[in-house]
């Protein structure tokens, strides 16, 4: 995806981007392929692959939820994808990214500070120990292809606000959501909305996931990490 079709499938998701906006991921680009030499962020490495799969596919997010004014947690973001993309395009945003591998949190901080990004929080825990202490925080939270869907389900409600959503943000997905009605039940939840799409260029399958947080989470969620690979709910 060269920067002229990324541009205009921008539109087509109703993102009128900026010149700076443009200037800050072509600069996360740069920084991104920089660091990545000393060690590995991203096996995706080619700027319209990055552009395509990385950039565009981050703010695709947009095609199920208007992102204004809220506090988003991004559960496993590696090098950054989505909750950076969606901070620089989206600046009144308030972001929480959490990362378990330190070396890609401080890539993550070293492109905060270079593009001069407020209200960007890092958190260098795995997602399972971060939930178990904060609770209920926050409007949205969301993940890109990080994990099993139902693990990511336990993960990530306990962190949402009553009312408030996660949004799974996958491929394929239909293999994931066999037997998946339990956890909708202990974690009190509703799927409000689910969105499939083909990435431009390449046409992969995309789905986006919304869940609607109903009521508090049990104390019990989430369950340590062996417990949750080992034991569906």
């Amino acid at each position: 995806m060269n920067k002229e079709i990324f541009i205009s499938e921008l539109k087509k998701l109703n993102i009128h981007i900026t010149k700076e906006q443009l200037d800050n991921l072509n600069t996360y680009y740069n920084l991104l392929i920089e660091e990545n030499n000393k060690y590995n962020l991203t096996s995706i490495t080619d700027i319209e692959q990055v552009y395509l799969k990385h950039f565009y596919d981050s703010l695709t997010l947009t095609k199920i939820i208007n992102l204004s004014n809220q506090e988003l947690c991004d559960i496993g973001t590696g090098a950054g994808f989505p909750g950076i993309v969606l901070k620089i395009i989206y600046p009144n945003l308030k972001i929480t990214l959490v990362e378990s591998n330190t070396k890609k949190c401080k890539f993550i901080s070293l492109i905060t500070q270079k593009l001069n990004l407020t209200n960007v929080t890092i958190i260098n825990e795995r997602a399972e120990i971060y939930s178990k202490k904060v609770r209920e925080k926050y409007d949205i939270v969301t993940s890109r292809a990080v994990a099993p869907l139902k693990h990511l389900l336990e993960y990530s409600i306990p962190l949402v606000k009553v009312n408030g959503v996660y949004i799974a943000m996958k491929g394929k997905v239909d293999n994931e959501l066999i037997n998946i009605e339990t956890y909708y039940k202990k974690l009190s939840i509703t799927e409000t909305k689910k969105i499939e799409f083909k990435l431009p260029i390449e046409n992969s399958t995309r789905t986006l996931i919304l869940y609607t947080k109903n009521n508090i989470t049990s104390l019990k969620y989430p369950r340590n990490y062996n417990e949750i690979k080992k034991r569906s709910l």
